[in-house]
């Protein structure tokens, strides 16, 4: 389908949400190299277990507000009192064990970076620094490698199929639909 502005898009672009098209043009299968946007990216897709990736992109400032625009050694040091004012916090998605993981797997995600230098040399490892073009898939052989290996460091809310959805969402995973027009393997 040809939208107002001439583009093709994913059918999953939600036409009425101007932050949805936004994210699709200019992050969605975007490689992303920074361990700042990794870490963020990594929590926010945490949240989305359960939910839409659209509820919580429409949450997504008030998380950065919530959680210290995520830096993470401020995250790594919450405590109890914090969490519990972050499950107060209406802004964001207020549910215990996510806001606990994200404080948990900011701690092993550091202890990532300490291991290999970077989140980015970690993640881009499994794929060679190697964009893999892929579609209409939930889950593959590396998000169950990936979330194995994440969960053996002691991360949590790192399923599988959580997993796809940040690799698409870093850009290690383009999914860009036959027609869109990002759809780079198909031209």
């Amino acid at each position: 389908m040809e939208w107002a502005d001439g583009k093709t898009r994913c059918q999953w672009a939600n036409p009425g949400n101007d932050r949805y098209i936004k994210y699709h043009d200019e992050e969605w299968g975007v490689p992303v190299y920074d361990d700042h946007k990794l870490f963020e990216m990594l929590v926010l897709e945490s949240f989305q277990a359960g939910l839409s990736w659209e509820c919580v992109l429409n949450k997504r400032e008030s998380f950065r507000e919530a959680f210290d625009n995520f830096d993470l050694e401020k995250v790594c040091e919450y405590d109890e009192e914090r969490m519990e004012r972050l499950k107060e916090n209406p802004g964001i998605i207020r549910n215990k064990r996510k806001i606990q993981s994200a404080v948990s797997n900011a701690k092993v995600f550091r202890n990532i970076r300490r291991e290999f230098g970077s989140f980015s040399e970690y993640i881009w490892g499994f794929t060679d620094g190697k964009v893999v073009y892929e579609k209409g898939m939930s889950r593959s052989e590396l998000s169950d490698t990936v979330s194995k290996d994440l969960k053996r460091r002691g991360m949590s809310f790192v399923g599988t199929t959580i997993i796809y959805a940040y690799l698409q969402a870093i850009g290690v995973i383009n999914s860009h639909e036959e027609g869109c027009f990002l759809d780079i393997e198909g031209k």
